[in-house]
């Protein structure tokens, strides 16, 4: 047994260094992949770092366990396949190997070349480097189309963030193999251009540098400029107290050096870094808990330079041309749990944000003020930030949702964004065909965003909010060429609704909870087409049931039920580009959907168990399913645009958003029937 993805078969998966980052990232291969008996090989040689590390994986295990995260027998499982050793030849026949050793390149490059004596020719070599350039790492390879670094951030098992940096002898399909075998376990997976530092660490590293220039200029003491950071950019801790606990003082003095040389002369290492450095000490922060008062004239001053810092940093990052802003808006608010820097700048204005990167360069010279910053401000416009990607595979056009930390939920920014790639589509003719699919291996797309929902206060807002999402959807049908929904996880509510606008749908094989249609848990009725398209596809009883009672359904019951017309083992993304090429090119057929009044509407729907549901919403969607089935689809939408509305005129629909809000998803709301 091994772990298939992509026509490639990983058995067995090698980590070099169990120092402070090499066992998170052994435990997270370990957690997703023992499942399927693959064997992670953890080498150090160092018995006493091996120890440690081991120690630190089982102990996290065990953690766990008591929390309920691990189920007794993953525990076992875990446990049984990672192997700490010193023995360098336990790595013959690895598939893939991370090294995570010391940023060192000279040690970097003797370790490749003795794995490249283990391993197979095609087997992958990746580095966790958070500097170096993938060129100079594997300059000595034999096979360099096969390497690439990827860059785990703190803590590796959990930060689902991760830098992709393929260098210039890199395969572009081992690239997008990576891409995508890092979202399919569980990582936001960011491609990111071959630069020293590649993206994040010159902002991580360059705001400690700024945090000690406050320090050095009077601004404040070490707690007062760490605490007024945390507030400004958003930080759960401050960049003093991230490096006091990640232990990052030598590596990122280290970086700071090698900055100042290969990307800008602002760099460079500050004596009190130096210091901390050399005497293993840490920053002086504040104690867990502890408020810092600081005056609101100091505060501004401070926050005004970390922001001008911050910027600087980010827009520099543009000029090099190895990032994109939605890239990087994603990457820094999942690697560094803060501000995404181009959505902050929006907010602040673009103007003013060039006024504060100027401000800053004028008190320290060797910071470039960026070109691509001061075109963005005479445009007048934002920084583009997407939430919905585009790109070409050959005649296919992709389109990929792309809200991981809302689980890919619809709002009104994404249907704005898919209604322009529908008309991209829609007008280019080398385009034959599309698919439609979420980021992430968790959701497809997993609902409306509720809190938009959660805004409206009567009948027409409600209807109008419908009609509007059914409008935005509903362009998927009227783009005039198939497209398949590669439904790669959850599709629940309106994600659910928007697939059923596609030709045809495809999910994988497995998934217990798949799709389904939430909505009267939260006093709602389905908004987008749930009462209209369901009955049309999979008939008027099954389809009554699942919105009626908000019971979701498994991928194998989607199939059973014709809600999708195809499962599929491994990655969904494959199989979906295919059939889009097939339906696009008239290979193949699918049964499309009845668009006209349907012949089999019941006179009544079948009695089921709504439990403590709402009564008075239950009542709505009835009526939206039954009145809808006897008129064309066009009005059938309408219809239940209407009923959708009218969820607004009952207590019951107060009651079950509130709930949401207040307890969430899991929480039964105390309907009164009204």
């Amino acid at each position: 047994m091994a772990f298939s993805f992509r026509g490639r078969t990983i058995s067995k998966v090698g980590v070099i260094g169990s120092g402070q980052i090499g066992p998170d990232i052994a435990l997270h291969f370990v957690k997703v992949l023992h499942a399927y008996d693959v064997q992670v090989i953890v080498v150090d040689v160092a018995e006493q770092a091996l120890e440690k590390g081991k120690a630190k994986l089982f102990k996290k295990i065990d953690k766990g366990a008591e929390t309920g995260a691990f189920k007794p027998k993953e525990v076992d499982g875990m446990k049984s396949h990672v192997v700490f050793t010193s023995d360098y030849g336990q790595l013959k026949g690895a598939d893939l190997v991370v090294e995570a050793a010391t940023e060192d390149l000279p040690l970097k490059r003797r370790i490749f070349h003795q794995i490249e004596e283990l391993v197979s020719a095609d087997a992958i070599l990746t580095s966790n480097s958070s500097h170096l350039e993938p060129e100079r790492i594997f300059e000595e390879l034999k096979h360099k189309g096969r390497s690439l670094c990827t860059h785990y951030f703190f803590p590796a098992e959990r930060n689902p963030a991760l830098e992709i940096i393929p260098g210039k002898d890199t395969d572009p399909e081992i690239t997008e193999l990576m891409m995508r075998f890092y979202e399919a376990i569980g990582k936001f997976p960011i491609h990111v251009g071959s630069r020293y530092g590649y993206a994040v660490d010159p902002v991580f590293e360059g705001l400690l540098l700024a945090c000690v220039q406050c320090v050095d200029a009077g601004l404040g003491s070490t707690k007062e400029v760490d605490a007024v950071a945390s507030k400004c950019l958003g930080l759960t801790v401050g960049p003093f107290t991230a490096h006091n606990l990640t232990g990052g003082n030598p590596i990122t003095a280290h970086g700071l050096g090698d900055m100042h040389e290969r990307l800008n002369p602002w760099f460079r290492v500050p004596e009190s870094l130096k210091q901390i450095v050399a005497s293993k000490g840490n920053w002086e922060v504040p104690g867990r808990g502890e408020k810092i008062d600081i005056a609101p004239e100091k505060e501004k001053a401070i926050a005004e330079e970390l922001e001008g810092a911050y910027f600087a940093i980010v827009c520099d990052m543009l000029d090099a041309g190895i990032i994109t802003t939605s890239d990087f808006d994603l990457l820094i608010s999942v690697a560094l749990d803060m501000k995404p820097p181009f959505t902050f700048m929006n907010s602040l204005g673009i103007d003013k944000a060039l006024q504060l990167v100027e401000d800053f360069a004028k008190k320290y010279p060797d910071m470039p003020v960026s070109k691509t910053l001061k075109e963005q401000a005479a445009s007048g416009k934002p920084w583009e930030v997407l939430d919905v990607l585009f790109e070409k595979k050959g005649n296919v056009g992709l389109i990929t949702i792309r809200r991981p930390k809302a689980l890919n939920a619809l709002n009104s920014k994404v249907f704005k964004e898919l209604d322009a790639y529908c008309e991209i589509i829609k007008n280019d003719p080398e385009i034959k065909a599309a698919v439609l699919t979420g980021f992430g291996n968790k959701a497809f797309v997993a609902g409306a965003d509720i809190k938009e929902m959660a805004g409206l206060t009567d009948p027409a807002q409600g209807e109008a909010f419908a009609r509007k999402g059914q409008i935005s959807s509903a362009n998927l049908e009227k783009i005039g060429k198939p497209v398949v929904a590669a439904m790669n996880g959850l599709g629940l509510g309106g994600g659910c609704e928007i697939a059923m606008c596609c030709t045809a749908r495809i999910a994988p094989k497995g998934l217990r909870m798949f799709a389904g249609q939430p909505e009267v848990n939260l006093g709602l009725i389905p908004g987008m087409g749930g009462t209209q398209r369901l009955p049309r596809l999979i008939g008027f009883e099954k389809a009554a049931e699942m919105i009626r009672t908000a019971g979701p359904i498994s991928s194998e019951q989607a199939l059973e039920y014709g809600l999708v017309t195809e499962l599929v083992e491994g990655d969904v993304l494959v199989r979906a580009i295919e059939l889009a090429r097939e339906l696009g090119e008239g290979k193949t057929k699918v049964k499309m959907m009845e668009m006209g009044p349907l012949s089999n509407v019941p006179d009544k729907l079948p009695d089921v168990d709504i439990g403590h549901l709402s009564r008075a919403i239950d009542k709505l969607a009835v009526q939206a399913i039954l009145e809808g089935g006897s008129m064309t689809l066009e009005d059938g939408l309408k219809n239940e645009a209407k009923r959708f509305g009218e969820c607004w005129k009952t207590e019951d629909n107060r009651i079950g958003l509130q709930n949401f809000v207040e307890k969430g998803a899991r929480s039964k709301a105390p309907f009164v029937h009204r």
